[in-house]
């Protein structure tokens, strides 16, 4: 099993380009289900989560012809798709549940395995459940599989979600673009990503428009041929800038809208990044020494971001004086508190708050992985370590950022991949 090895501490410099969003992409993948009319996508990351996807696309029948790159597919469906997606394909990532909406509402019905994914929490699927039944989805569970199936075209309603859910916001607005008539969501999740998937979606003819936390979707007949470039991701962005707000960085962003991350970039400058922001790059520099925050909470957007939750916890480690976290998205989220301890950090855990003494003076050790953004946290960790790190089960970050010892390397860490 592929692990890295780094060697610290590290002072960053250069420039970083950040890739397509693997978040905006899966449900994106997922929404070409309802074509039958060619679609192309642009500026798809490189990562293991979109394989995944392309294959579970592939599985089902859609013919997908990849650039040389990977970051251009060209999609072609045919008429009848399968509806059938195998635990197979679905166990190790819970995008997959995605493709229930479109399914359902092009071919009325569907069998898909129960999804996997990062053992970070319950993350329920019954918001998905609930709303596609209220848009005239019929359901059973068994055997660990989900047998779905309508009577003809889904109907347009309206639909309250009891809380707000990113995966279930977007596979109701999938599936409400061919449904009947209209449909209104409210209390939905309004993440960039979700944002993206409504512009892709819009620029194929549907007719789905937003006020606050509610969307309006009138569904259509068929959608038209159309290519659409994927945004940026937000996470890999953050990712960054917290790296280089840790290693006394000078780094240059591009490819990059700093507005998406505005609140995590209000965030850094507190604990004293100097950050400036022009079109579409962001410049940031970090302090000789940072400042301790107290009571960060994760929200959702346009809240802190649960994705950089752990990444921003080693800059707590790292900064003078105590700091706290609460993680108020997943109720297990904390896993890479562990490892971070065996580095030297000094982090206890009350429930779903995390308090830290600051000033560690990190160590290098052999560390685990545990999910895609814990693995994260630990390189950032072993990157201001002193002496070598190795870490253990990297295909969890294979799963969601692209290149990133080649990114890590051309701006100064000592980052090799080990088999």
């Amino acid at each position: 099993m592929e692990k890295f090895s780094i060697e610290g501490p590290s002072r960053i410099r250069g420039e970083v380009e950040i890739s397509g969003s693997k978040n905006s992409s899966l449900p994106i993948l997922a929404a070409t289900l309802l074509f039958n009319q060619p679609v192309v996508l642009k500026n798809l990351p490189k990562v293991r989560d979109i394989n995944t996807m392309i294959n579970l696309l592939r599985s089902l029948g859609s013919k997908i012809t990849l650039s040389k790159d990977r970051r251009v597919a060209r999609i072609h469906n045919k008429k009848k798709l399968k509806t059938f997606a195998s635990y197979s394909l679905v166990k190790t990532m819970r995008g997959s549940i995605l493709v229930l909406g479109p399914l359902i509402a092009r071919h009325y019905r569907s069998k898909i395995s129960l999804p996997g994914g990062c053992l970070i929490g319950a993350r329920p699927i019954n918001y998905h459940l609930d709303s596609l039944k209220k848009l005239g989805m019929n359901y059973v569970l068994k055997d660990g599989y989900i047998f779905a199936k309508s009577n003809g075209k889904l109907k347009g309603t309206t639909i309250k979600f009891p809380r707000l859910s990113v995966g279930a916001t977007e596979n109701s607005i999938i599936a409400a673009c061919l449904a009947k008539g209209m449909t209104i969501l409210k209390n939905c999740a309004i993440e960039p990503e979700i944002k993206d998937l409504t512009k892709f979606l819009n620029s194929a003819g549907a007719k789905i428009s937003w006020i606050g936390r509610t969307c309006k979707i009138v569904g259509v007949k068929t959608l038209n041929p159309t290519e659409y470039s994927v945004m940026a991701d937000r996470i890999e962005a953050g990712t960054f800038c917290v790296a280089a707000t840790l290693a006394k960085g000078n780094l240059k962003i591009s490819n990059f809208d700093a507005k998406i991350i505005k609140t995590e970039l209000e965030l850094l400058k507190r604990f004293g990044a100097k950050i400036k922001a022009h079109k579409e790059k962001i410049f940031i520099k970090g302090p000789e020494k940072i400042r301790s925050i107290k009571n960060i909470k994760t929200k959702e957007y346009p809240g802190v971001a649960t994705d950089l939750q752990s990444q921003l916890m080693v800059l707590m480690c790292k900064a003078s004086g105590k700091s706290s976290i609460t993680e108020n998205i997943f109720e297990n989220r904390f896993m890479h508190v562990a490892e971070l301890r065996r580095l030297g950090a000094k982090i206890n855990v009350k429930n779903n708050k995390a308090y830290i003494h600051g000033n560690t003076k990190f160590i290098g050790a052999e560390l685990m992985s545990s999910d895609l953004r814990a693995s994260v946290s630990l390189v950032l960790a072993a990157m201001v370590s002193k002496g070598k790190s190795i870490i253990n089960r990297i295909y969890h970050l294979d799963r969601g950022y692209e290149n990133i010892e080649h990114k890590l390397k051309k701006i100064g860490v000592k980052i090799k991949r080990l088999k």
